[in-house]
């Protein structure tokens, strides 16, 4: 008796011979898939021998011990063992190379790499491709055309701009008898300091600091500027950058995600004796320092282009705001720092200001 060719029976029999066929050739791609990525990780891990790391998982990498806002802390630690680099494994075969010593920043920042698509492609929906996103020649000629808006004769007749805005924070919001919130860009950088003293040597200087404000005398002084290069390097405005080695590089593998942490280069002992000291000293005129050891706003062809117009505005806004108070940190909510796509604290910026005896009542003079 012939068993028709619609029959259920042959029907079952001819799907679970196509789920078998499927399921098997399914199988064998996830095997030559697992086979590549295990040759490729094999590979990585020899080619990148010459920089130790510490012991990673197969799969998930280094990613667990950078969780719950921990990443400066554990930057800190690997920086201790390993000064120079060290590759950081994300998952599986991919790994980015963190580079926090002065040689190698000066050799990576000299080339022309272009910008990690990936760590910075979420950007573009919010501020497209423009001066920050692009590479290549487009980028140049952007920064090119950009460049002699931000010539240090343009930003000088702004310094006294900025000192009209300092004295407005200082004297509606902060004296008003209403509690406001008064926040900054640089805040982080200026309000975290509590090693400076109550009675700070260079703090009767700061009475000069009008006529230097109005008569473009801001570069002549010395110890203010110091401070603030000082709060930049524990605290830089930007933690980390990322690139992506292009040929020819000889000491680079090719397409390699390289991590330059600018944080972790602040935070070398082997560049910085006593990293977490607060000493203005060390940018004091004449001291000796590698020229890649600090490097708030990046360095080479691809340092911020705004990054004068910053330090200005840094000196008169620090300036201005010790000459009339003392800032002091709470300590019951201490400044916990993070890295996002620039350092921040996770619980906000808590001061206390205690108001000076003021050598200049009129506040028009501030």
């Amino acid at each position: 008796m012939s068993v028709s060719v619609l029959s259920p029976s042959r029907l079952l029999g001819d799907v679970s011979g196509i789920l078998q066929a499927a399921s098997l050739l399914i199988l064998l791609l996830l095997l030559i898939k697992a086979a590549q990525l295990y040759l490729h990780r094999q590979w990585l891990l020899k080619a990148l021998q010459q920089f130790p790391c510490p012991p990673s998982h197969w799969l998930f990498g280094h990613i667990q011990e950078f969780q719950q806002d921990q990443e400066l802390q554990r930057i800190q630690k690997w920086v201790e063992t390993f000064p120079s680099a060290c590759p950081h494994w994300l998952w599986g075969g991919k790994v980015r190379v963190q580079l926090h010593d002065p040689d190698y920043m000066k050799v990576i920042l000299g080339r022309s790499d272009p910008k990690s698509h990936g760590s910075y492609r979420f950007l573009a929906p919010w501020i497209g491709y423009g001066l920050l996103l692009l590479n290549g020649q487009t980028w140049f000629q952007h920064r090119r055309m950009l460049t002699p808006a931000f010539h240090y004769d343009i930003l000088k007749p702004y310094v006294g701009l900025m000192a009209d805005s300092v004295r407005v924070m200082l004297v509606s919001p902060c004296l008003s008898p209403l509690p406001t919130p008064t926040h900054s860009t640089h805040s982080h950088q200026l309000h975290s300091q509590p090693c400076v003293p109550q009675e700070s040597p260079w703090l009767p200087g700061l009475a000069d600091v009008r006529r230097a404000c109005f008569r473009n005398h801001l570069d002549r002084l010395p110890t203010p500027p110091c401070a603030v290069k000082k709060a930049l390097r524990l605290y830089p405005p930007s933690a980390r950058h990322c690139i992506r080695a292009q040929p020819p590089s000889p000491s680079l593998l090719w397409g390699i995600m390289v991590f330059l942490s600018i944080y972790g280069l602040h935070h070398n002992p082997k560049v910085w004796p006593n990293p977490e000291v607060f000493d203005p000293s060390r940018f004091a005129p004449g001291s000796a320092q590698h020229s890649h050891a600090f490097l708030p706003f990046s360095g080479g062809s691809r340092n911020c282009i705004g990054k004068q117009f910053a330090m200005n505005e840094l000196k008169v806004a620090t300036a201005l705001t010790l000459l009339r108070f003392e800032l002091l940190p709470d300590p019951t909510r201490i400044p916990i720092p993070i890295a996002r796509l620039v350092l921040k604290s996770k619980n906000g910026i808590h001061l206390r200001l205690r108001r000076l005896p003021n050598p200049c009542e009129d506040k028009d003079q501030l």
